[in-house]
């Protein structure tokens, strides 16, 4: 028995489109990827959702402000509003039956602001304040700099570290929380970096690619196979 775990794919003009280490890192971890096709009609994405053992919401594009109640600042940059829509759907409907999500950078964020959380469309003119480089010319496998982690939060359970090295890939960043999510860890200049919802047994955000590092980082490997554990327990609990 394994779960079946849907990815959200960004979409580049009518092409579906998915780095495959998404993929690699899920079924790594014992689960069977999904890649989520982009249906038009609400009732076949309902219908996949309950299908689903858990949701993993990749990286991708920025997000439309509107949605947060801001318009959008000059730094923004491009947008997919046929993505925001979608995983809106997946998000509610998974947050409603209790299903496990693991949200990654650009997903962590369309998952705050579909709970009723914001987010900074651009860290770097809108904090106020000196930042770290977030959008790192490292490669992607690199951890780039240190994150924080909350002692008795179910992340630092999984973890079982006070700091771990991540790397970084954006300029949106997730404030304020969404009620009922709570800070799981944060960089040395303060940017949220991971989050954690306290009335599910799994929803999960972090602002780092886990992905990229889940061949040679421990860290990575353990986030991945606590959010599959918690997708095949799902699982045995709704079989008859």
């Amino acid at each position: 028995m394994k779960p079946m775990i849907g990815i959200t794919a960004s979409l580049e003009c009518t092409t579906v489109k998915i780095q495959r280490v998404n993929i690699d890192a899920i079924e790594s971890s014992g689960g069977i990827p999904v890649i989520v096709p982009y249906y038009r009609q609400e009732e076949s994405v309902l219908t996949l959702a309950d299908s689903l053992d858990g949701l993993l919401l990749s990286g991708g594009s920025d997000i439309d402000p509107t949605l947060f109640g801001e318009e959008p600042v000059p730094q923004l940059g491009s947008i997919t509003p046929d993505r925001d829509w979608l995983e809106g759907i997946l998000i509610k409907q998974f947050l409603i039956k209790k299903k496990p999500i693991l949200g990654i950078c650009r997903g962590c964020q369309i998952l705050n602001i579909t709970a009723g959380g914001g987010m900074y469309q651009d860290i770097y003119s809108q904090t106020g304040r000196s930042l770290l480089q977030h959008a790192q010319q490292a490669p992607r496998d690199h951890a780039s700099h240190w994150v924080t982690i909350e002692k008795g939060t179910m992340f630092y359970e999984i973890m079982g570290l006070e700091k771990i090295k991540v790397n970084s890939f954006h300029h949106q960043a997730v404030y304020p929380l969404a009620p009922g999510f709570v800070l799981a860890a944060q960089s040395s200049d303060g940017l949220i970096e991971a989050f954690e919802s306290e009335e599910h047994p799994f929803v999960v955000g972090v602002q780092w690619h886990p992905e990229d590092l889940f061949a040679n980082q421990m860290e990575a490997k353990k986030l991945f196979a606590a959010f599959v554990q918690k997708c095949l327990e799902g699982k045995k609990k709704k079989e008859p």
